[in-house]
């Protein structure tokens, strides 16, 4: 954040010195690197996604006219690798997969090294914009290189790239800086810029295959690809009636590519934009930015009153801010506004790093009221806006590569004292410095005489349906002080250090927050090591900047999800009367609600915490932790509710498989955490103190039971499997009458591994017999659930006993790489083979025919394949058929064309038998679907038999 020079502190230490993106890439603890030989495009599998339905992910995040295409998610090529983070970071540095959008990116080192995807969206492709990494000089100060775009394997055209205005090192005592740029220091961050270009020829059209090469003429030792934003633009904008071009009043266009540096042959228009600017206020006219890239050169800015500034476009007229550096001079915003609009034009400057030296300038600093910013595109400016007054709106904006803040809301922007009712929505905003969006309540600002300027603090506040990602210095979204704000239906992910989503104070000087409602907001991949804190995803209370002070009062959040967090999911420190309410957490990469984390002090304070859902927890991890004596929480309707024991095997030790799990030991972590019931009715608290639904058993053995048994309760039992194998499983049970469809055995993603297992009838509860079913199990420590689906029976134990001398079942493609027709959002195919049923591949919408597919790594001879939806979701029919290939371009047809349909009474999964067929790649082509109008696969199972 701008004008706060208040440092966010912490107790950091130095870590390993990164003295090479190769060695960053190789030498990461965390760090996945995949060849192409080796998987296509995985993903690992900490990086699955939440069962979020379609229609709900729908909602969240900004609606963009741009489809962006993940490059892991891509089809690699020559050795190419896809390199992801897997581990939370041990370091407070930073790395290229930290700063990745996803968390990861294709790594192209070598001639013909490339990345490959299939135009899914319906429409020509005639523009891109590329995120991608090169290296840096030897020197600092950054390269020029070009990559090479092929369509349909034909080369297309060379791609202009630089790395001007990224790596920035924080070694030997820089940590935390953004302007030193000598590469001797080492620990390198700010890895990723964005270069965009309208496509050469003929567009791309649907169905059409695009791709980036690393060819001989492309002279960077290696390219690191992130992502690459494809569209089909408007025509250019015409000239509105009643306006002014500023080439009318001298502005001259230079249309040379830019590609970091500045043109040195430009013309300066910086005097003939403001001669315009004064003429169209005293005619009240319209400032027209036609076609083209006009220079403002030096330090003064532009400024502006009352007026509509309008462009032809963000891909057609840009304004370009050139400074001389290194410079000496502070400088204000390139476009000083207020009470205007502007729409549609981009705005790029040379700044090559946070600090005025580096020629940091914002973009547009804005006051007034009612205004209004529209369809900007910013790039490579300190912040994007920087905006104050009443009524105003930033909407429909782009904001790529920005050095500092994207979108900061305010009550001083240019000499303002308030900020009250203005919306920032639908707004992309990747690769900030800071905090991609923020709203900044100040209280007072210190003035060079030691007096004091104070503020009124901010109310009615609205940031909804704006997209953050991969921020590599701050938040996702921050909330610092004021009142009455809403923070809804926003999209944030992968932040490099920060947390991803933040209520609370800025700063000693910072006005204290009294109210905000944060709902349906989903934040995925966030959280980091800035200063080795461990900073948590969402965070509610003061301290959230560094500075542990000020009051932070009734925040609100119901709705929220909260997915892969790096560190914990939630936290608190000190603050007073929040609600935490229906929020879901899944697959928390540390815990899962804490009070009090470290570095995040509550002493005091107060929160209701109710109706959350957590899932996915890891071993030796808890669900819920209060740190803090002085902080009451009322804590109730969780799905972890019962205790704040972590759960664990009985006795402390897991049941050996093969071997026999008694009933009564199921796992400790009490209810929603090891066990779910309805009611507790049993009588064996003299065995263990939760008792719950145990009764002493005349089975022979004695001991006890599990009784008054339930549909919807289930009990967990932590084993530990000697091999790998297919089991058969015998429960003792008892059953008055016979139970059909009475419990199934599930693993810790919720995967049904046993199918509906029906209990026969003994006569009497306490009169016993067998019942019997098969599981197949990987090796090793793992958490196995018995649902109960009908009550009216009891159970004494399971024994697990090894198939025989037949052949072990196993399902040739867990962990397995896969490929895709297409994916939206953050449904990729990857999640199909991460043994996470809750996780799910969805491809684009409307565009049928789709597919997706699994490499296992070797032709395997295969039976029979298993698809699942997550559990939770309503019945559809898909129409589907199975293919295989042993060669990854040709296909042979496994099983024709049928309507399967996935039903939650069959926990959503379908399966799929054939003759036994020998392929590598196994593919499932999807044509039609009741629910939803995309290919939609959770799990993809191949058996061999």
């Amino acid at each position: 954040m701008r004008e706060f020079p208040i440092p966010r502190r912490g107790a950091g230490h130095v870590g390993r010195r990164l003295a090479a993106v190769a060695v960053a890439v190789t030498g990461m603890v965390g760090v996945s690197v995949l060849p192409a030989s080796a998987a296509s495009h995985a993903v690992p599998a900490p990086r699955t996604q939440a069962a979020v339905s379609p229609s709900a992910a729908a909602a969240v995040g900004a609606t963009e006219p741009f489809t962006t295409y993940e490059a892991e998610a891509g089809t690699l090529s020559g050795g190419a690798a896809a390199v992801s983070l897997t581990a939370a970071p041990t370091t407070q540095y930073s790395s290229a997969a930290l700063e990745a959008s996803g968390h990861a990116y294709v790594h192209l080192a070598g001639t013909g090294q490339g990345v490959q995807w299939t135009n899914t969206t319906g429409q020509p492709i005639s523009f891109l914009n590329v995120r991608a990494s090169i290296p840096d000089s030897a020197s600092g100060g950054g390269t020029t290189a070009t990559l090479d775009l092929y369509v349909d394997g034909v080369f297309r055209q060379a791609l202009n790239l630089n790395s001007k205005q990224t790596w920035v090192y924080e070694g030997n005592n820089n940590y935390n800086t953004s302007d030193n740029q000598n590469p001797g220091d080492g620990d390198p961050r700010v890895f990723f810029d964005e270069s965009h270009t309208f496509v050469t020829g003929a567009a791309i059209a649907p169905g059409s295959t695009f791709s980036l090469r690393k060819d001989s003429a492309n002279s960077a030792s290696f390219y690191d690809v992130d992502a690459v934003d494809a569209e089909n633009p408007p025509a250019p904008l015409a000239q509105p009636a009643n306006s002014i071009s500023i080439t009318s009043c001298g502005a001259v266009a230079d249309n040379n590519p830019t590609n970091g540096a500045a043109d040195s042959q430009s013309v300066d228009s910086g005097a003939a934009i403001q001669n315009c600017i004064d003429q169209a206020q005293s005619q009240g006219k319209i400032l027209w930015i036609p076609q083209g890239t006009f220079y403002v050169k030096g330090t003064r800015g532009l400024n502006a009153q009352g007026i509509t500034i309008a462009g032809a476009g963000m891909w057609y007229s840009t304004v370009y801010r050139d400074v001389p550096v290194p410079n000496s001079t502070p400088l204000g915003a390139l476009f000083s506004v207020t009470s205007c609009t502007v729409q549609n034009f981009h705005i790029d400057a040379n700044a090559v790093s946070r600090s005025t030296i580096g020629g940091d300038g914002g973009a547009m600093d804005t006051t007034g009221t009612n205004w209004v910013a529209n369809g900007i595109w910013t790039q490579h400016t300190m912040s994007g806006f920087w905006a104050s007054g009443t009524g105003g709106t930033v909407e429909n904006s782009r904001l790529t590569a920005i050095w500092a803040d994207g979108i900061n809301v305010n009550n001083v922007s240019l000499n303002a004292s308030s900020g009250n009712n203005l919306t920032v929505t639908n707004n992309f905003v990747r690769g900030t410095g800071d905090d991609a969006i923020a709203i900044n309540s100040v209280n007072y600002n210190t003035n060079g005489d030691g007096s004091k300027t104070y503020y009124n603090p901010m109310t009615n506040i609205t940031v909804s349906n704006n997209t953050s990602i991969a921020p590599w210095g701050g938040k996702g979204v921050a909330v610092y002080g004021g009142s009455g704000h809403h923070i809804t239906n926003n999209y944030v992910s992968d932040t490099a250090r920060y947390i991803g989503l933040g209520a609370g104070r800025f700063g000693v000087n910072g006005s204290d927050l009294l109210s905000a409602t944060i709902t349906g907001n989903t934040v995925v991949r966030s959280g980091g090591n800035a200063y080795s804190q461990g900073q948590p995803a969402f965070h509610i209370g003061n301290g959230g900047d560094g500075q542990n002070t000020g009051i932070v009062d009734h925040v609100t959040a119901t709705g929220n999800t909260v997915i892969n967090s790096l560190y914990d999911a939630i936290a608190f420190s000190t603050s007073t009367n929040s609600v935490v309410q229906n929020n879901t957490i899944t697959s928390p990469w540390r815990n899962g609600v804490v009070i009090s984390p470290p570095f995040y002090p509550a002493p005091t304070g107060s929160a209701t915490i109710t109706g959350n859902t957590l899932t996915g927890l890891r071993s030796g991890q808890v669900a819920y932790a209060n740190n803090s004596s002085g902080f009451t929480a009322s804590v109730s309707g969780n799905s972890w509710q019962g205790t704040t024991t972590p759960e664990g095997p009985y006795g402390g030790t897991p049941a050996a498989v093969p071997g026999t799990v008694q009933a009564e030991n199921y796992d400790t972590g009490g209810q929603g955490v090891a066990y779910n019931v309805t009611s507790v009715n049993g009588t064996g608290n003299g065995y263990r103190g939760d008792g719950v639904d145990l009764e002493a058993t005349s089975d022979t053995g004695g001991g006890y039971d599990l009784g008054w048994t339930g549909s919807g309760q289930w009990f967990r039992y932590t084993v530990n499997v000697a091999t790998a194998g297919t089991y058969t499983v015998t429960l003792r049970v008892a059953a008055p009458s016979a139970v059909a469809g009475a419990l199934h055995l599930s693993n810790a993603s919720g995967s049904n591994l046993s199918g509906a297992v029906a209990i026969p009838a003994t006569g009497d509860w306490q009169k016993w017999g067998t019942a019997t079913a098969t599981v197949s199990l990987p090796a090793g420590q793992q958490t196995l659930t018995v649902n109960q689906d009908n009550g009216g029976w009891n159970l004494n134990s399971l024994a697990f006993a090894t198939g025989g001398g037949g052949p072990v079942s196993t399902n040739l493609a867990a962990g397995r790489s896969t490929a895709e027709s297409s994916h939206t959002d953050v449904y990729a195919s990857s999640n199909v083979t991460d043994g996470n049923q809750s996780s799910y591949w969805e491809s684009a919408n409307n565009a049928f025919p789709q597919w997706v597919q699994v490499d296992l790594g070797s032709a395997q001879s295969a039976s029979r394949v298993v698809l699942q939806l997550p559990a939770g979701w309503g019945a559809r029919t898909q129409t589907l058929s199975v293919s295989g290939s042993t060669d990854g371009s040709s296909f042979t047809t496994l099983k024709s064309s049928a309507d399967y349909t996935f039903d939650p009474s069959a926990n959503n999964t379908v399966t799929i038998t054939f003759p036994a067929s020998t392929q590598r790649w196994f593919r499932v082509n999807i044509t039609a679907n009741t629910g939803w109008p995309a290919g939609q696969v959770a799990e993809f199972q191949v058996w061999n038999s």
